[in-house]
């Protein structure tokens, strides 16, 4: 994981996620750094557009926080499967899934 935060750090700080960046945030994090992870990294994000991935990450709790209260209310479970549908616009879960595993290779 640390791989990612590092690469998420180095996108928030508008910095290109290169090897060479990647390794020296690793190691001032006190990371040993692994040379087949960071060139798996860099290469896996290369054809990320991670702002997309992050947008659609965030929906993510949300849906998953649905079916928590559907379980809690089984007299309104009908109800809320309803509202879902309609309400449900974006991108579906398996379309997130698929953006995050390509973020993380």
């Amino acid at each position: 994981m640390e791989y990612i935060y590092a690469s998420l750090l180095l996108h928030s700080a508008k910095k290109d996620i290169t090897e060479d960046n990647l390794k020296n945030v690793l190691t001032a994090a006190g990371v040993n750094v692994d040379e087949v992870r960071v060139k798996a990294v860099v290469a896996a994000l290369k054809e990320v557009n991670i702002d997309e991935v992050l947008k659609n990450a965030a929906a993510m709790p949300v849906a998953a926080a649905a079916p928590a209260q559907a379980q809690a209310a089984p007299a309104k479970e009908e109800k809320k499967e309803e509202k879902k549908e309609e309400e449900k616009k974006g991108p579906s879960e398996e379309e997130i899934a698929g953006g995050l595993a390509s973020l993380f290779g």
